[in-house]
């Protein structure tokens, strides 16, 4: 028989566990999920870039420069998935992210990164935003905080600060006439880099800037980027994780005997 002791004791037990429950709950709400606020900016970009066409793209494949050299991206809109080619004078570097792990092919054939689970920040930030993952509220774990009104350059913006969980935050700058994004800032170095975004065209069913440009000529954290070409096929899920050794990558069998 259960003595009245012990029933008690289940009971503040229970509520502690329920308690507890409320607690991260309620903290997971804090650190995930789009304000009102915020949700309204989006919404009204979103509607202006092309609006339920986004929900049809499969995929993302894009070719063009940055800071004049050589590059192409293909990106996951379902989930995070990220590869970038770059063609400079040393030869073809390789930077891929699955969602678990991030993981880079030197020209001179290195491979740094693992390709195992994992966090990694910086490539989750620009698998999240190069594929417009704030559109996607549903899909992309991010939270989204109003900013209000902000102007620069003598023009009106919309702002809202978005952070992918396990990322890094950003502001996104939406022009208050045509709710296009039109800046995009990052507070997190020792200085705010600033991008003016730009050459909004039409692809398929959305709109996408083909130029992003960095207010400071100087920097160098931001190069100049100008997308040269861009669809929407179907990604494909192999490219974004580290590729296993072949016959000829594999290291040779050790000597017999040994």
């Amino acid at each position: 028989m259960t003595s009245p002791h012990m029933t008690s004791l289940a009971r503040a037990l229970l509520l502690a566990a329920a308690l507890a429950l409320t607690a991260q709950a309620a903290h997971a709400a804090q650190t995930i999920g789009y304000s009102p606020a915020a949700q309204r900016v989006l919404t009204r970009a979103r509607a202006a870039a092309g609006g339920a066409g986004w929900n049809m793209l499969r995929g993302w494949h894009e070719v063009g420069r940055r800071g004049g050299v050589r590059y192409e991206a293909w990106l996951d809109p379902l989930r995070y998935g990220l590869r970038v080619e770059v063609h400079d004078p040393t030869g073809l570097e390789v930077h891929g992210f699955n969602g678990a792990g991030e993981w880079r092919i030197r020209p001179t054939g290195e491979v740094t990164g693992v390709d195992v689970r994992g966090q990694r920040s910086a490539a989750r930030t620009e698998a999240f935003f190069d594929i417009h993952g704030y559109f996607y509220p549903g899909r992309f774990d991010a939270s989204a905080d109003d900013l209000g009104v902000r102007t620069a350059h003598g023009r009106a913006y919309d702002v809202v600060r978005v952070k992918p969980w396990g990322g890094t935050a950003r502001e996104l700058w939406f022009d208050r006439r045509s709710h296009l994004l039109a800046r995009m800032v990052d507070r997190n170095g020792p200085a705010p880099v600033a991008l003016a975004v730009s050459d909004y065209r039409k692809v398929g069913p959305v709109r996408v800037a083909f130029h992003l440009t960095p207010e400071d000529a100087a920097s160098i954290q931001a190069p100049d980027r100008e997308v040269e070409s861009l669809d929407f096929g179907p990604a494909d899920r192999a490219r974004f994780s580290l590729p296993r050794p072949t016959a000829e990558t594999a290291a040779p069998p050790a000597p017999a005997g040994l």
